[in-house]
C-alpha cells in the first residue's frame, strides 16, 4: 500500500522531503506533481524503479526517460549542451520543457536511447520538487504519469492512490499542478525538433 504525503505547495515541510527522499533512496517508486502534471519518479539508479515504470505504462526501449534536474549546473552534468543551442535551453528552464540531448557517461546506458544515446532532462518550476531535489543531490529518473490506452496524464493524487495504490510506494499531493505534460523538443540533430506540443510554448524551437 502506498503511503500519502500532503505536502505544502509553497512551504514544504522538511520533514515530509526528507522521509520521502529516503524512500527514494531505499529504492522506492513516487507519484508526484510537477509544473506539468504527476509524474512517476525513482532514483537514478533504481533498476527495478525503472522496471515498474515501463510497466505501468507500457514502455519499450525506445522511450526517452527524463532526468528531473534542480538546475542548469546539474543538468549539464548529464547531458552534452552544444554551444549551439545552449542559450536557447538556458533561456527555457525552468519551465515546462523536456530536452532530449546526448547522454554523458553519468547516464547509465539502460536510460538512454539504443541507438541514439540521448536522454530527456528538464529544470521544473514547482516549489515542492525544488525542494525535493535540493534534498536528493541528484536528478529524478521520472515518466510522465501517463496510463496506457489513456489520452491525458492524470492529475488529482487521490485518484492515483486509489489506482496505483499496489505499485507504487507513495502518492505526493502538493496542491494544483499542471493538466498537461512539457513540450518535448529534440536538440540531438542539426536542428531543434518539437517531438510532442504541450505546456512549454513550442514557438520558439521551430
Amino acid at each position: 500500500m502506498a503511503r500519502y504525503l500532503d505536502i505544502h505547495p509553497e512551504n514544504p515541510q522538511p520533514r515530509a522531503i526528507t522521509q520521502l527522499a529516503a524512500l527514494i533512496r531505499d529504492e522506492g517508486l513516487i507519484a508526484y506533481p510537477t509544473d506539468s502534471c504527476f509524474a512517476l519518479g525513482c532514483q537514478l539508479g533504481n533498476r527495478s524503479g525503472l522496471e515498474r515504470i515501463r510497466e505501468i505504462r507500457h514502455l519499450d526501449e525506445h522511450h526517452h526517460f527524463t532526468l528531473m534536474c534542480r538546475d542548469f549546473a546539474q543538468l549539464a552534468q548529464f547531458v552534452h549542451v552544444p554551444n549551439s543551442v545552449f542559450r536557447m535551453v538556458k533561456a527555457s528552464t525552468p519551465g515546462s520543457y523536456t530536452f532530449i540531448l546526448p547522454a554523458t557517461r553519468e547516464v547509465p546506458k539502460r536510460l538512454m536511447h539504443p541507438k541514439k544515446k540521448t536522454v530527456g532532462v528538464r529544470i521544473p518550476k514547482h516549489t515542492f520538487v525544488q525542494a525535493l531535489l535540493t534534498e536528493l543531490g541528484e536528478p529524478l529518473l521520472s515518466s510522465t504519469l501517463l496510463l496506457p490506452d489513456e489520452e491525458e496524464p492524470m492529475t488529482q493524487a487521490w485518484e492515483i492512490k486509489e489506482l496505483l495504490d499496489n505499485q507504487v510506494d507513495a502518492v505526493v499531493d502538493s496542491g494544483d499542478c499542471g493538466t498537461e505534460p512539457t513540450t518535448v523538443v529534440d536538440l540531438s540533430g542539426e536542428a531543434p525538433e518539437v517531438v510532442r506540443v504541450g505546456a512549454g510554448d513550442p514557438s520558439r524551437f521551430v
